[in-house]
């Protein structure tokens, strides 16, 4: 029975539907980043982030995308920490980790009555508001003519599914410790709750 989710929310342009490492897409929307290779979908549960790739193309593939891919900065990251607060605080989902990154996010988050896709798109709406209250949108130099900036997380999510307590302590434990690894300081947000089975 699944007890909870580990989750991945990139940023925009952190991992390409081509990527030589793997990805779950099925296609690739861009003209320009077909010439890069199709999609490179892959089924595997485990994280392909270590794998060798050739991060030249990697970046070159990167500047064919329509904006500039996102790096959100500590301000952002923390207006983004107070936007997913501003969704837990409504009680529906708890989160057991969290890990905002300048690319992307951990999340553990606890299995509920709703889909986890769900709640993924709750928590990205959630920070997108509270980013654009605080006109800190990582995407609105893109603006120009439209009522809002560009998508600042990309689509989807990567998810895991976690089956039992010793899973979901090791996630958490990954979560945690992603900050350091990236030469980072630990993080530690006010909605992160303690998991209880």
């Amino acid at each position: 029975m699944i007890r909870a989710y580990h989750v991945v929310i990139g940023m925009y342009g952190f991992w390409l539907p081509n990527d030589p490492r793997g990805s779950w897409s099925d296609f690739v929307g861009s003209w320009e980043l077909l010439r890069y290779g199709r999609a490179t979908t892959v089924n595997v549960r485990r994280s392909l982030a270590n794998e060798l790739c050739d991060h030249y193309q990697r970046k070159k593939a990167k500047q064919k995308l329509k904006y500039p891919a996102v790096r959100v900065s500590g301000l952002q990251a923390k207006a983004i920490g107070l936007g997913f607060s501003d969704h837990v605080s409504k009680g529906r989902t708890q989160v057991c980790a969290c890990a905002i990154l300048p690319e992307h996010i951990h999340l553990v988050i606890a299995r509920r009555d709703i889909s986890v896709e769900r709640v993924v798109n709750n928590l990205k709406g959630s920070a997108t508001i509270r980013l654009n209250a605080d006109c800190i949108h990582p995407q609105i130099k893109h603006q120009g003519t439209m009522r809002r900036p560009p998508r600042a997380f990309s689509r989807g999510c990567w998810k895991v599914y976690l089956n039992n307590t010793s899973d979901v302590e090791r996630a958490i434990k990954y979560v945690q410790d992603n900050p350091p690894k990236e030469g980072k300081p630990s993080q530690k947000w006010s909605f992160v709750s303690r998991y209880v089975e």
